[in-house]
C-alpha cells in the first residue's frame, strides 16, 4: 500500500466535494461541530468552492491518496496579516476513517507545510474542535500548538433549517 498526497486537479472535483460533505457530517454532531459546520467548515455543495480554490494562486487543494485513490484532501490559504505578514491557514484537512492510521494525513502536511515555507508564511494556523484529541495530537506533530482558545455560550434554540 502506498500512500501519497499531491496537488488536486480539476479531475478530482467530485472526490473531493464527497470528502467535504464527509467531514462537515463527521464533525457537526461533535462537540463545537455545529457552530463550526456554519461559520468555519466548507460551505457545501463544495464544487464550484474547490473549483475556485484549484486555480487561486493564494491557496493549494491537495489530494491524498492511497494506491492512487482518493481519500483524503486538504485546502490551505496564504492569508496576509495587517502588517503584511502572510500566514497560511488550513481549512480544511481530511481523510476517510478507513484510510488514518496509514500517513495520507502526514503527506497531505508535508506538501502543505512546504507550500507554505515555499510562499514565505510565517506560520501555519488550523483548527481542531475541542475534545478531538487526534486531531491536535495530529498538529502538534508538525509543531503546531495552540495560540488561542474560543470560548462560546449558546444563547436559546439554534435558528431554523432554512433548507428544511
Amino acid at each position: 500500500m502506498e500512500t501519497a498526497a499531491r496537488v488536486a486537479s480539476g479531475d478530482d472535483l467530485a472526490v473531493l466535494a464527497r470528502l467535504a460533505q464527509d467531514a462537515v457530517d463527521e464533525l457537526r454532531p461533535t462537540r463545537g461541530g455545529d457552530i463550526w459546520s456554519r461559520r468555519e467548515g466548507r460551505a457545501l455543495p463544495a464544487d464550484d468552492e474547490l473549483a475556485r480554490l484549484l486555480v487561486d494562486p493564494d491557496a493549494l487543494v491537495v489530494a491524498g491518496c492511497v494506491d492512487d485513490t482518493v481519500v483524503g484532501y486538504a485546502v490551505v490559504r496564504r492569508e496576509v496579516l495587517r502588517d503584511g505578514t502572510a500566514i497560511a491557514v488550513i481549512d480544511d484537512l481530511y481523510t476517510t476513517a478507513a484510510a488514518r492510521g496509514v500517513a495520507v494525513g502526514e503527506a497531505m502536511m508535508d506538501l502543505v507545510v512546504a507550500w507554505a515555507t515555499a510562499r514565505g508564511c510565517a506560520g501555519i494556523d488550523a483548527l481542531a474542535l475541542p475534545g478531538n484529541r487526534a486531531t491536535k495530537n495530529f498538529f502538534e506533530t508538525f509543531g503546531l500548538v495552540a495560540r488561542a482558545i474560543v470560548v462560546h455560550r449558546p444563547l436559546g434554540d439554534p435558528p431554523a433549517d432554512p433548507a428544511g
